[in-house]
């Protein structure tokens, strides 16, 4: 009798860890469907802003998303091409400024800096080129872009995997937002990370833009994209 019912026991136990796996499996494959299918939306609804140089309509500004910067002030090959092109289209007369936003909240790392002498180099007048010393994430570059610099229209310059979640905030913020992918170097093996952690940041700026709206990390007092760009340099 007392085998019997510790045969029973053990087939309940059994019976009940099935049902949790069950469980479990089906949760796994409702968050990993959610998440596919908002990286898919986040894709559809901002490819159609994706233009080539010629086709891009003229704006307040051209806004490059900061990247790594070494420390000697080499910019990376991502940087390198997002400069470039956002160069080209400023020498296309695409728009008569240039926003340079990214990470400058510690004294031994600065992304602007490093972007604003590399088109200074390339002789693009100080005046007309704008730092946001604070844009920590794509997020918050385009938000202070609008609640800072005041622009309305602008042209976004970056590689195309991330091109996309940018125009997408940036719609979802209420700007006329166009894109311009800046793909011009093979980045290597790393791309592959880069597209699978995009696809966790596409899921994340979808409910920031769309629903939740948060404030950037600062915030502070307006400086006109239409204004001298000077005034953005450091004091």
């Amino acid at each position: 009798m007392n085998h019997m019912k510790s045969c029973n026991c053990t087939g309940s136990l059994k019976n009940k860890m099935v049902r949790i796996l069950a469980v479990l499996v089906m949760l796994a494959v409702i968050i990993i469907s959610l998440v596919l299918l908002i990286d898919q939306y986040v894709q559809r609804t901002s490819s159609g802003y994706i233009v080539g140089p010629d086709e891009t309509p003229e704006a307040d500004t051209i806004l490059v998303p900061g990247a790594y910067v070494f420390p000697d002030g080499t910019v990376s090959f991502m940087l390198y091409d997002r400069l470039c092109e956002a160069h080209e289209l400023y020498g296309r007369g695409k728009a008569g400024k240039i926003l340079v936003s990214g990470d400058h909240g510690r004294k031994n790392y600065d992304e602007v800096n490093t972007m604003k002498k590399f088109l200074l180099d390339k002789n693009v007048p100080a005046e007309n080129v704008f730092m946001d010393h604070a844009g920590f994430s794509t997020y918050e570059s385009i938000y202070r872009a609008r609640d800072i610099f005041l622009v309305k229209k602008v042209i976004i310059v970056t590689q195309e995997y991330h091109l996309k979640r940018a125009i997408f905030i940036a719609r979802e913020l209420g700007l006329e937002a166009y894109g311009v992918a800046s793909d011009q170097h093979d980045y290597g093996e790393v791309m592959t990370i880069y597209k699978l952690r995009e696809v966790v940041a596409r899921n994340k700026d979808f409910f920031l833009a769309k629903f939740l709206k948060p404030q950037p990390t600062f915030l502070g007092e307006t400086i006109p994209v239409t204004g001298d760009g000077r005034s953005t340099d450091d004091q």
